[in-house]
């Protein structure tokens, strides 16, 4: 075992980003937590499943990174703040007053009922793709999809639809395109200051015209209740646009793969559809679209597996690794659609445990589910290792593009 620092070069590579769960195995036996060395900031990253799960009930390790240090503006920009200072980025008592505003739009009941809408959106997406024969299911289906959803679940009118999935996808997709790195940053900003600044508009309009939208009732909270400030009412709106289709988008691009790659598992799913539950539950363990939760800051020094962690070091729990972990999941790198759930934490762990938990497995499922039926003999229309996927930089692990043929 080791504690020597790994150049953040080593890990996020073309390679790396293709498979990153050899060098998963790798980190858990040799450095279960491994300190990367970058020019901006001491990281350190936890791939154990035991550790990940105490690291993400750590009261030392803050999820204000806009405290004191700022350390979310120097990892994501300065026009980070006007969105991402929310119930992600705080710690309680802030964190608590934040979700308990937004939990009851997330209550298992209220999801429920979105059921028919959301399978009407998959079936008017599968009707344009059946009957062309291919398809690139990230554009056509699997970013759409939940991108309706939330939409439609926030009270985003229909016609603004198509300009803030744009925006999204250029803040998703960051660091893809053959741009400068200068021309890059900068249409990033921009489309976050776009998405801001209509945000806060849309805010204004369901002020003088409210509905029964999530936005609707956010404006109730701030002006009425006062549990919300009114700088917190756009960035709560966009935690709830992003979140609830980026990972949601990003697993069924990753869900997609591994059944088209595990042609076993696929047959199967097919031939007892009563599975699809527990199978959700253990695509989302076997890639999961966050490998690595969003990053926390040691208040003080603390020590995980002997290794001192320093006052101010950025903190990643890498999930997707706890996910693999052979301590907890037999042959933990198969794709077991019969696999009891386990201990997996696709959705966190902790005070930060997914908010829209029910939301995404209900989207999941009619999702996988319509395209199990509707899709006649799916294949990967290039070869596993040529899908073009998000950059080693981003966040999330998912596609850029899901090229497929079917007949």
């Amino acid at each position: 075992m080791t504690d020597r620092a790994v150049p953040a070069s080593e890990l996020y590579t073309d390679e790396f980003v293709a498979d990153p769960y050899p060098t998963f195995a790798r980190l858990r036996t040799d450095a279960p937590v491994c300190p990367v060395s970058s020019l901006r900031f001491d990281q350190y990253l936890i791939t154990r499943l035991d550790d990940a799960k105490a690291a993400l009930t750590d009261p030392r390790l803050s999820k204000d990174l806009y405290g004191p240090g700022q350390h979310y503006l120097r990892i994501f920009g300065p026009n980070s703040e006007g969105l991402n200072k929310n119930m992600l980025n705080s710690d309680p008592p802030e964190h608590t007053r934040l979700r308990r505003v937004v939990s009851q739009a997330f209550a298992p009941r209220r999801i429920e009922a979105l059921r028919p809408r959301v399978a009407e959106i998959v079936d008017d997406l599968l009707d344009k793709i059946v009957p062309q024969g291919q398809a690139d299911l990230m554009r056509d289906f699997a970013i759409p999809l939940p991108m309706m959803v939330i939409s439609d679940l926030l009270g985003i009118p229909a016609t603004d639809h198509d300009r803030v999935l744009d925006w999204t996808q250029v803040i998703r997709t960051s660091g893809s395109s053959r741009r400068p790195p200068e021309q890059e940053r900068a249409a990033v900003q921009e489309a976050q200051l776009r998405l801001n600044h209509y945000l806060a508009d849309l805010v204004q309009a369901k002020r003088g015209n409210p509905a029964d939208d999530m936005i609707s009732a956010l404006i109730e909270a701030c002006d009425h209740d006062g549990t919300l400030a009114e700088s917190e009412l756009v960035t709560t709106t966009f935690l709830l646009l992003f979140a609830g289709h980026q990972t949601t988008a990003d697993f069924l691009g990753n869900a997609t793969v591994a059944l088209l790659t595990n042609p076993d598992q696929l047959e199967l799913l097919r031939a007892k559809p009563d599975l699809l539950p527990q199978a959700i539950e253990e695509l989302l363990r076997f890639d999961g679209p966050l490998p690595v939760a969003s990053p926390r800051i040691a208040t003080e020094d603390i020590e995980y597996q002997g290794v001192r962690i320093p006052r101010g070091s950025i903190v990643g729990v890498v999930i997707n690794s706890a996910n693999h972990d052979p301590e907890h999941f037999a042959d933990p790198d198969r794709l077991d659609l019969c696999r009891d759930r386990g201990p997996h934490i696709g959705f966190g762990h902790g005070v930060h445990y997914c908010l829209g938990v029910s939301l995404a497995r209900m989207e999941a499922q009619i999702g996988i589910g319509a395209l199990l039926r509707r899709l006649p003999d799916p294949r990967l229309a290039v070869p596993v290792e040529q899908l073009r996927r998000l950059p080693a930089a981003s966040p999330f692990r998912g596609l850029l593009e899901l090229p497929v043929q079917f007949s």
